[in-house]
């Protein structure tokens, strides 16, 4: 027998001798019988999306309604577009790009910083009644449930969506900038603390055992040991949320704060698909230099780590 034969065998082998999970098989047949109700039981039609009525309106919006509409019934060219371009980013572009970015920029500094603290109270082997597993030296029997109602509340601020936090701050801080930030800080705080506490409570104990054995306290152990141990994977989630809080930032000017969002939506409602069209690929510039920084940090942070 070949050695190819052999291998194959061996592969054949371990394929009937795989294990088998009941839950996993019972997951992918629950999932297309999803699936197929989706598409057999609801409103939604497949042959719809396809038809002439759809391709007209497809049509009509490439060929009118996505021109300029100042150049419209003339016969323009690229010059003419891009002229239009540069007087509508003077008008409007520019200052609605600046305050997306900047709500977007406030509302993660603000969600990193509250959510470095919740990671630690809600981090087990931090949050504990024998902090780094020092059973030596047992602090407050309260630490137990300290870990547990933190978590709650992670939960709680991550699990209102921020359209729903920036309706509830506008009602108390009226229409402008604040109510978006502040919404967008809350939920991604519930989401970089839950991550930050999962961080830390993987990190390896043998560090953090070593500095509680030395004498620190708690605190000590938490900022002078977790910290810099946890700093490169807390980075990598703190800019992945940034470059959320950028996409996210232009929707909630729809809500009245002047910025992208706030632009594309008096564009919708003006019926100015031109100008809607053009605002919205701002806005994904934006998201794609956000992007771009942020894998250009993360990249950094792993050749150092």
């Amino acid at each position: 027998m070949s050695t190819a034969q052999r291998t194959a065998l061996d592969l054949d082998r371990l394929r009937r001798e795989r294990p088998r999970s009941r839950l996993a098989r019972a997951s992918l047949l629950g999932l297309v019988a999803l699936v197929a109700y989706s598409w057999l039981g609801g409103d939604i039609a497949l042959d719809d999306l396809f038809s002439t009525r759809r391709a007209e309106n497809l049509a009509r919006f490439l060929a009118v309604d996505a021109a300029p509409h100042a150049l419209r019934g003339t016969d323009w060219g690229c010059s003419d577009w891009l002229a239009f371009a540069h007087g509508l980013w003077q008008d409007r572009g520019y200052a609605g790009l600046l305050q997306t970015l900047a709500i977007s920029v406030l509302a993660i500094v603000l969600a990193g910083i509250a959510a470095l603290g919740g990671a630690f109270l809600a981090a087990r082997n931090v949050a504990s009644p024998t902090p780094f597993g020092d059973a030596g030296r047992p602090g407050w029997p309260a630490w137990r449930v300290v870990a547990p109602l933190v978590r709650a509340w992670l939960v709680l601020l991550r699990a209102v969506p921020e359209y729903v936090w920036a309706f509830l701050l506008l009602a108390m801080l009226g229409p402008n900038a604040w109510p978006a930030v502040l919404a967008l800080a809350i939920h991604n705080a519930g989401i970089l603390g839950k991550l930050g506490a999962e961080t830390v409570e993987n990190l390896d104990p043998r560090p953090l055992s070593a500095w509680r054995s030395l004498g620190a306290s708690r605190a000590q152990g938490a900022w002078l040991a977790a910290l810099p141990l946890a700093a490169n994977r807390y980075l990598l989630y703190f800019f992945y949320r940034f470059e959320t809080c950028v996409r996210e930032a232009t929707v909630l000017g729809m809500l009245g704060v002047v910025s992208l969002g706030y632009w594309i939506q008096d564009s919708r409602a003006k019926q100015f698909y031109d100008e809607m069209l053009a605002f919205v690929v701002l806005g994904a510039g934006l998201v794609l230099a956000a992007d771009l920084a942020s894998a250009l940090v993360r990249r950094a942070l792993r050749r150092g780590a």
